[in-house]
Parts: C-alpha cells; sequence; structure tokens
C-alpha cells in the first residue's frame, strides 16, 4: 500500500508521488528540491491524514497564527485526498489550484 503522498507544485498544478514508507517518502521530497520546475510542498500520511511540509514551508506554517495554521491544514489535507480521489478513480483531476480545493471527492 501506498500509504504516503509527496504533494509537489508543478506549473500551478499540485501533483503526487505515492510512496511507501514515511523514509522513502523523505528521500523522494528532498529529490524534488533539486528538479527544475517542480517545487516540494510536503507528504501527507493517507492513514493518520496528518500532513507534513517542506522544511521551509514548515518554517512559514510554525511563524502563521493558529487560524492560519488551521486554515491551511484543512486546505492541504482536502487538496492531498483529492488527489488521491482522481488518481485512484481514473479521473482527470480539476485543472486549477482552486478547483482542486473545492473539488468533491466521492
Amino acid at each position: 500500500m501506498n500509504r504516503f503522498s509527496v504533494i509537489y507544485l508543478r506549473k500551478k498544478r499540485y501533483y503526487q508521488l505515492y510512496c511507501a514508507t514515511h523514509a522513502e517518502a523523505n528521500t523522494v521530497l528532498k529529490q524534488l528540491l533539486t528538479k527544475k520546475g517542480k517545487v516540494p510542498i510536503g507528504i501527507y500520511d493517507a492513514k493518520t491524514e496528518l500532513f507534513y511540509w517542506e522544511s521551509s514551508r514548515q518554517r512559514q506554517y510554525d511563524q502563521a497564527s493558529i487560524e492560519e495554521q488551521g486554515k491551511l491544514d484543512n486546505q492541504i489535507t482536502t487538496m492531498a485526498q483529492t488527489l488521491r480521489h482522481y488518481d485512484t478513480s481514473g479521473q482527470d483531476q480539476p485543472n486549477s489550484v482552486a478547483q482542486l480545493l473545492q473539488a468533491n471527492p466521492t
């Protein structure tokens, strides 16, 4: 089972790479830092529904207010779940970030 999703941004669109372990996901996340045009966001754990931000984003997250952190948590979790849904259902994912966050997976 690919429990972890490495989320990254490319050309204003979110993508994910599946990994079986957190260690594997960390390695993939670090590799994305060296790929031109790919911006690593973090790692989503589908079992616990927790999100681990990429280190520079984690610093920004830590400095945000509790309310802002809550909004970010909800947005990133919804986005990761939606990406997983579209991948498993074989449907095309929404084109924009706004559409992705508003999508209602069933």
